[in-house]
């Protein structure tokens, strides 16, 4: 079976709503578009607002400290607001660089955030720069091979959207792609280089369409490889347009 680009995924704010698209340009050391703009900041965060430069994700509301969150769902429209949903929420609509609407989205997440936690306080971005967990622009590949195994292993089926990766591609088999650190991928007219494995969190124990922890899926993927790696990170080595349905080839 030749290997294909199946889903493309983006996460405007950080930990906060995922969205499928079909087809974006990337462009050579630069992160997937509009992925990790904003992040909001707690109260325990170690920097003045406004952020400058790239910070590490424990400044950030994340998932691995309030499982709920892992269940928004973000749509971007034609005008760039952000539209977010969750199961248990009322619909919002924003425009995160403005002042009004970072005070919605603060206050907006807020039934979601654990009240022994330091609060959100900001939404802060930083022109050119991807607030990921990783301070290199990366983009993460991820194998539904190896999601499938996992699943098997769970005895349900897993969403992609627990590990909140990029671009996920079909037709490779299970853990196949722990073999490719060092080497290239062409997918579509791009290529990237494959870095390093990602380790994974306790935030991928919750469900995406529930918000509540589910699984224990570190513990499935220590049983199943060892660790508790799954999927990668890639630079983007020529870039160019990819799109779902695009061929993968490692090179």
């Amino acid at each position: 079976m030749t290997a294909r680009l199946a889903h493309i995924f983006r996460h405007p704010i950080k930990s906060v709503g995922y969205e499928e698209i079909r087809s974006a340009p990337l462009t050579k050391g630069r992160v997937l578009p509009f992925d990790r703009v904003w992040a909001i900041a707690h109260d325990a965060a170690k920097f003045d607002a406004p952020l400058a430069q790239w910070a590490s994700k424990m400044n950030f509301v994340r998932g691995v400290a309030a499982p709920g969150l892992m269940a928004v769902q973000a749509k971007t429209h034609d005008d760039g607001t952000i539209e977010l949903t969750h199961p248990d929420l009322w619909r919002l609509r924003i425009a995160p660089g403005r002042s009004e609407d970072q005070v919605n989205l603060i206050e907006w997440l807020r039934p979601l955030w654990p009240a022994n936690r330091p609060a959100p306080r900001s939404v802060e971005s930083v022109a050119d720069v991807a607030l990921a967990d990783m301070p290199d622009p990366y983009v993460s590949i991820l194998s539904l091979g190896s999601l499938a195994a996992l699943s098997q292993r769970a005895g349900k089926p897993m969403s992609p959207h627990r590990f909140r990766g990029n671009l996920w591609v079909d037709g490779w088999a299970a853990g196949a792609e722990r073999d490719l650190i060092g080497r290239r991928l062409k997918i579509g007219e791009t290529e990237l280089e494959i870095a390093m494995p990602i380790t994974r969190c306790r935030a991928t124990c919750a469900n995406p369409e529930t918000g509540s922890e589910d699984v224990d899926t570190l513990a499935l993927l220590d049983a199943q490889w060892g660790d508790h790696e799954f999927g990668l990170y890639a630079t983007v080595i020529t870039g160019g347009e990819i799109a779902r349905g695009d061929s993968v080839e490692v090179l």
